[in-house]
């Protein structure tokens, strides 16, 4: 799925005009929601590079919203917007104290919402390179509690894989991921990740969640290159067992 901006306001006029205005300014795919109930689900199975949170709205309002996503699920490091009509100081600290990055005052003003988007640009470029997928086809090695199992990549982000094994692997489960590719000089990238989606076909979502400094700086050496490769297909590699 292509990048996308979450925009949750229960003012629907308000929400029309900040999709129209972030479609034009960032090109990306803006999903609209006017229910702040409706926008859990969203949450908690789509990734986005930005959200925009009203601050007042039935429950769960905007101060909730980022308090949930701030606690658990895809969109833990997300650059989150808190739009308000509410300027006291008591306010603005609520809703940081949730996990919002910036506050957008109403009525919102197109500028200023340019403005802050220009502004956002690394932290949303950081979330688009950390999320984008390369197709990889090699050799992974899954340790769990009294059982390995040996897989086939499918894809691989800076931040998780989709991986084909034998069997099943039960949702949730704990797993310590080596990752063996062609430029470590045969030693594997290893870390711990957690199971969070099974497919058909016995492809496994797991989402990588504690990498030493040292793998994650050898995760992305080797992946960077493929993903800043814009409008290229990115190299799929193949390695045998050992």
């Amino acid at each position: 799925m292509d990048a996308q901006i979450l925009i949750v306001d229960d003012d629907v006029a308000s929400c029309d005009f900040m999709k129209e205005v972030l479609v034009q300014a960032t090109g990306m795919g803006v999903l609209a929601v006017t229910d702040s109930r409706a926008a859990l689900a969203h949450l908690a199975k789509e990734k986005f590079v930005v959200i925009l949170l009203d601050y007042q709205m039935p429950s769960p309002d905007g101060p909730e919203l980022a308090r949930i996503t701030r606690n658990s699920g895809l969109n833990q490091m997300t650059p989150i917007i808190m739009v308000s009509d509410d300027q006291s100081t008591a306010a603005i600290s609520h809703g940081f104290a949730a996990g919002a990055h910036f506050f957008l005052y109403k009525p919102v003003d197109k500028a200023r919402l340019l403005r802050l988007v220009r502004a956002m640009q690394g932290a949303v470029e950081h979330e688009k390179r950390r999320f984008r997928r390369v197709p990889l086809h090699t050799r992974v090695r899954l340790q769990l509690d009294h059982s390995e199992i040996e897989g086939e990549t499918i894809d691989v982000s800076l931040n998780g894989m989709l991986v084909r094994v034998p069997e099943p692997i039960p949702t949730t489960s704990i797993v310590r991921v080596s990752l063996y590719t062609t430029n470590n000089g045969g030693m594997p990238i290893t870390g711990s990740g957690s199971v969070v989606r099974m497919l058909s076909g016995n492809r496994c979502g797991i989402q990588l969640n504690r990498l030493a400094p040292i793998e994650s700086s050898r995760l992305q050496e080797f992946l960077l290159p493929m993903i800043m490769n814009e409008g290229k297909e990115a190299p799929i590699q193949t390695m045998m067992k050992a």
